[in-house]
C-alpha cells in the first residue's frame, strides 16, 4: 500500500493523507471521497509520505491527466506568499495529458524595421533578463514585443504575452496573427470550452508556440517557456480580487528569475513598483507628428455648454470623440431631497446605481436589483434625485443633443463578449460610431485612429479614493486616456477637475517620469515599494463576531514587534451580501514577520489580500 497527501481543488483545507494500492507519479489529477460530500472530490497528489498512524480512505479514481513539477513548486509558492491553500492555488492551473510532440518548421521572421530609439531599446531588453520597456504612446512598443518573441522563437523555445482581460485588443490580436500565423493562440475567459482543450493539446505538441492571453494564461502548461511579456503592466487587473490573490505581474517575475525565463514590463505609465525595482529603458519618440492641446473645466460632473460645444466642432471636422466617465449605469447614487439619505442595497452598504434601460435600481457588488421607488425609502415623503453622472446617462443625452450621429456605450454593460468588443471597436475604427463613452475600458490599449478629443469627466473620484495609490491610479489613467487623441496629428483633452493644478504640473510641465520620481520620495517610510502592506478582513453575517475576531487578531498582531498596524475597524463598504466586514491593514520591511503572523490566522471569517492595492 502506498500512502499520499492530496491538496483538494477549490478546497480552502490543507491536503489530507490518503491510501492506493497503485505506485502513482506526484502531480497526477485523481478523485477522492471526503466526508459528508455526496460527490467526489477533485485533487491533485503532491507528496508521497510514510503510513501515518491513522486509517486513511482508498484514492477512488486515478486519471492521466496530471500537474508538473513546475506548476507544483509555483503553486507551493503561491500558497506560501499569498497565504491560501495549495489546493485553492492548484485550481488556477490546467492539468494536462503527455502528449507526442509534432515538429513544426519555423518561419516567423517579420519585416518589421525598428527605428534608432527602437533598436536601442531592443538592445537593452536583450541584454537584462528582467526589464522595463517605459514606452510613451504611440512610440512602437508592440514592434519591439514582436522582434523579441521572433528572438526567443529561433531558439525554439515558448512565448507568453499577457495583457489586460478587455485589452486583448483585436488590433493586437490581428498584428500578431499576421507575423505568427498558426504560431500564436489566443487565450481568456471568453473563450469556449472545447477551443480551450484544442489550444493546450496544440501548445503541448509545439504547434502552437505564443500564447496571448489574459491572466489565467500564466498558469498554462508550458514545456519550454522563454519569454513573459506583461503588456499594460501598471494595471490593477493583473491582480486578482479572488483566492488565490495573486498579481500576475509579480508572479512573472518571480518564475522569471527561478526559472531562468526573460521578463519584459511594458507601459506608458509604469507602475510605481515596477519603476523602482526594475531595470528600464525610455522610449519617448513617437511614430507620428502628434501635439495635445489639453484645457480644464472647473464645474460640476455634467455635460455643460462648454463640453457640447467642443464635441459639436470635432463632429463637424468629421472627427470622432471619446467620453470617459469613471461610473457605468445612469447616476451612481440616489438620494432623498429631504432627509438626504441615499437608496442603499439591502444586503450590502453601497447606493444602488440608477439603469433607466432596465427601469431599475441595481447594486454593482452583489447585483441586486429593484424598481425605481416612488418615495424615499427611508422617510416616505421626499424624491429621489440623481447624482454622479455615469456612462448610460451622457449616452442618452448625447443621443438626444447630437440626433443625427452614432453615439456608442463602451463599459461592462455594453461591452459583454469578445465578439461585441471586435465589432465595436470595428465600427469605431471604420467611422461608423462618432462618439464613444465609457469607463477604464477606452483607456486599455486600444488604438483609435480618427480620435481628436478626449472628454474626461469625474476623473476627481478616482483621485478621492482610499488607497495610497490614488495619485499614481489617476494620473495614469488620465495619460492613458488622453493618449487615445490625436494618435496622428492634433489631439485635444479636455479634463472636468477640481484639482487643476496637480494635473497640469505633471501633464504639461513635466511628464510621468518626474511623477514616479517625486511619488518615490512621497512614499518613504510609509508605504510600497518600500514597505509590503496586508490588508486583512473578518466577514460574518452576524457584525458582533465579526468584530470579536478583528480585535482578538488585532491583540495577537501586536505582539508582533516588525509589524505596524496602519488601521483597524469597519470596511469602507461595511456590508457586502449580508456579511459584516471588519479589516485591518499591516505594514512590515520584512516579508518574514508579516507572512509568520497572517499563517498564523485559522479564523474561518478571514481574508488576506497579501500586497493589497487598496
Amino acid at each position: 500500500m502506498f500512502f499520499y497527501t492530496v491538496a483538494l481543488l477549490n478546497n480552502p483545507i490543507n491536503p489530507l493523507t490518503y491510501q492506493s494500492e497503485k505506485d502513482i507519479q506526484i502531480g497526477t489529477f485523481v478523485e477522492v471521497s471526503l466526508q459528508k460530500r455526496p460527490k467526489l472530490q477533485k485533487a491533485v497528489i503532491v507528496k508521497r509520505v510514510e503510513k501515518p498512524s491513522f486509517r486513511c480512505i482508498d484514492i477512488q479514481v486515478i486519471s492521466e491527466m496530471y500537474y508538473d513539477t513546475k506548476m507544483l513548486e509555483i503553486a507551493s509558492f503561491i500558497s506560501k506568499y499569498y497565504v491560501c491553500s495549495l489546493g485553492e492555488v492548484l485550481s488556477v492551473y490546467t492539468p494536462f495529458y503527455a502528449t507526442e510532440k509534432i515538429e513544426t518548421p519555423q518561419n516567423n521572421d517579420s519585416d518589421i524595421q525598428l527605428s534608432i530609439s527602437q533598436k536601442k531599446a531592443y538592445n537593452f531588453i536583450q541584454q537584462n533578463p528582467i526589464s522595463l520597456l517605459f514606452a510613451d504612446t504611440g512610440s512602437g512598443k508592440t514592434e519591439i514585443y514582436i522582434k523579441t518573441i521572433e528572438n526567443i522563437l529561433r531558439q525554439n523555445k515558448q512565448a507568453l504575452l499577457l495583457l489586460p482581460e478587455i485589452s486583448l485588443s483585436p488590433q493586437m490580436e490581428k498584428r500578431l496573427t499576421k507575423v505568427f500565423g498558426e504560431s500564436i493562440a489566443i487565450w481568456h475567459s471568453k473563450i469556449q470550452k472545447k477551443k480551450k482543450a484544442t489550444i493546450i493539446e496544440e501548445l503541448l505538441q509545439g504547434k502552437v508556440k505564443i500564447i496571448a492571453g489574459a491572466r489565467s494564461a500564466l498558469f498554462l502548461p508550458y514545456e519550454n517557456l522563454g519569454l513573459i511579456i506583461v503588456d499594460e503592466e501598471h494595471d490593477d487587473s493583473y491582480k486578482a480580487e479572488s483566492k488565490p490573490r495573486v498579481h500576475v505581474k509579480d508572479l512573472s517575475i518571480y518564475i522569471g528569475k527561478k526559472y531562468n525565463i526573460q521578463v519584459v514590463l511594458g507601459s506608458a505609465t509604469p507602475s510605481l513598483g515596477s519603476f523602482y525595482k526594475v531595470p528600464y529603458v525610455r522610449l519617448k519618440e513617437t511614430y507620428f507628428d502628434s501635439h495635445k492641446n489639453i484645457s480644464y473645466l472647473d464645474c460640476n460632473l455634467e455635460l455643460n455648454d462648454t463640453i457640447t460645444t467642443k464635441i459639436q466642432q470635432t463632429l463637424e471636422k468629421n472627427q470622432q470623440v471619446i467620453v470617459f466617465l469613471p461610473t457605468r449605469a445612469n447616476f451612481k447614487y440616489q438620494i432623498c431631497n429631504e432627509c438626504g439619505k441615499a437608496v442603499e442595497c439591502p444586503f450590502c452598504s453601497v447606493s444602488l446605481s440608477l439603469h433607466k434601460n432596465n427601469n431599475a435600481l441595481q447594486c454593482h457588488y452583489c447585483n441586486y436589483t429593484q424598481a425605481i421607488p416612488k418615495h424615499c425609502p427611508s422617510c416616505h415623503i421626499g424624491t429621489i434625485e440623481n447624482f454622479r453622472l455615469g456612462t448610460a446617462e451622457v449616452y442618452e443625452q448625447l443621443q438626444k443633443i447630437f440626433p443625427h450621429k452614432v453615439v456608442q456605450k463602451f463599459d461592462r454593460d455594453s461591452i459583454k463578449t469578445n465578439t461585441i468588443l471586435k465589432k465595436t471597436l470595428k465600427e469605431f475604427n471604420d467611422n461608423k460610431i462618432d462618439i464613444l463613452v465609457g469607463t477604464q475600458m477606452l483607456s486599455k490599449g486600444h488604438d483609435y485612429h480618427n480620435v481628436t478629443l478626449a472628454v474626461v469627466l469625474g476623473i476627481d473620484s478616482v483621485l478621492n479614493m482610499t488607497s495610497y495609490k490614488v495619485r499614481e491610479k489617476a494620473l495614469s489613467l488620465l495619460i492613458q486616456i488622453a493618449g487615445r487623441s490625436g494618435r496622428k496629428g492634433v489631439g485635444n483633452v479636455l479634463i472636468q477637475t477640481k484639482n487643476q493644478n496637480f494635473f497640469h504640473y505633471y501633464l504639461e510641465v513635466c511628464d510621468y517620469e518626474d511623477f514616479l520620481k517625486e511619488e518615490l520620495y512621497q512614499r518613504q517610510e510609509l508605504y510600497p515599494p518600500y514597505f509590503r502592506i496586508a490588508r486583512v478582513i473578518f466577514a460574518h453575517k452576524n457584525s458582533m463576531i465579526a468584530k470579536n475576531e478583528l480585535e482578538q487578531h488585532v491583540t495577537l498582531c501586536q505582539q508582533y514587534k516588525d509589524i505596524e498596524i496602519i488601521g483597524f475597524g469597519e470596511c469602507t463598504v461595511f456590508k457586502i451580501s449580508n456579511n459584516y466586514r471588519y479589516e485591518v491593514l499591516l505594514r512590515s520591511s520584512s516579508i518574514k514577520p508579516l507572512l509568520t503572523f497572517l499563517h498564523s490566522i485559522k479564523s474561518p471569517l478571514v481574508s488576506i489580500d497579501m500586497d493589497t492595492l487598496h
